[in-house]
């Protein structure tokens, strides 16, 4: 039994039910506080020196700062995101978004208190969605709610920031990506790699078949002097001499005598 089933058998029973709409009502309400009071802000971010100084609702509050402010963009971003969190319920059940969702809360706060990086809930977020495209990379949707694009091409420009900080960013940045996309690496990673290792075992194999096949077939051309045939020697020339029998180039009996 694979050890996400032994999780799911025991921790089950506790998985929250539709869990990125709680997170996305919540998105929205505090959209609403900081319109109102823009500085409360400050005590919902993940701060770690605040936290050890006992202000441990940091831990969670961080991921319900939107990540935008215009009242157009998070109504965009409030539905994007709660359409993300329905597919991946619907995809992996209950339980193994959970799992995957506060998989890289951990990791996220973590790497906020070992870098001092966290990226708030921007890497949290993009998880999700790289699920998502990972699962089914296929899928089109509506760019700007006008362009139809395929949802992988979508992901793979959203890690464009990313790849910047792992090529460009100083060590906190680089474990900051790494550690905070964790969840996306933990669930995928084995997959990918995996698949690649079969793929290339069926090439390895495909190669021995035809290998194997090329030298057990008829040859049509055979010299009858060194026993070169087409499919030993694919560069040769074979001609029948007078005596009925077929020679390469280089055996002809004309040309040796």
């Amino acid at each position: 039994m694979k050890m996400t089933d032994k999780l799911e058998k025991w921790l089950g029973p506790y998985a929250v039910q539709g869990l990125i709409r709680y997170v996305v009502a919540l998105n929205a309400l505090v959209f609403i506080l900081l319109t109102i009071h823009p500085a409360y802000i400050d005590a919902l971010r993940l701060d770690r020196t605040a936290v050890l100084h006992g202000e441990i609702w940091r831990l969670v509050s961080w991921i319900f700062i939107p990540e935008t402010t215009g009242m157009f963009w998070i109504i965009f971003y409030l539905m994007f995101t709660w359409w993300i969190g329905d597919m991946l319920e619907e995809t992996w059940g209950t339980f193994r978004l959970n799992l995957y969702y506060f998989s890289g809360m951990v990791l996220c706060i973590a790497s906020a208190f070992i870098f001092g990086a966290s990226g708030g809930n921007f890497f949290l977020n993009l998880s999700l969605f790289l699920a998502v495209a990972t699962l089914m990379p296929d899928f089109e949707i509506a760019l700007f709610l006008i362009l139809p694009v395929k949802i992988k091409w979508v992901a793979l420009f959203s890690l464009i920031g990313p790849l910047g900080y792992l090529v460009f960013g100083e060590l906190p940045l680089k474990m900051m990506v790494v550690m905070c996309l964790g969840n996306y690496l933990l669930f995928f990673g084995p997959v990918f790699f995996r698949n690649r290792m079969v793929d290339r075992k069926n090439i390895q194999r495909q190669t021995k078949f035809k290998k194997a096949a090329l030298s057990t077939s008829e040859s049509l051309h055979y010299c009858e002097t060194c026993g070169a045939t087409e499919q030993k020697n694919p560069d040769a020339e074979f001609r029948v001499a007078a005596d009925g029998k077929e020679y390469c180039i280089e055996h002809l009996p004309s040309r040796q005598n």
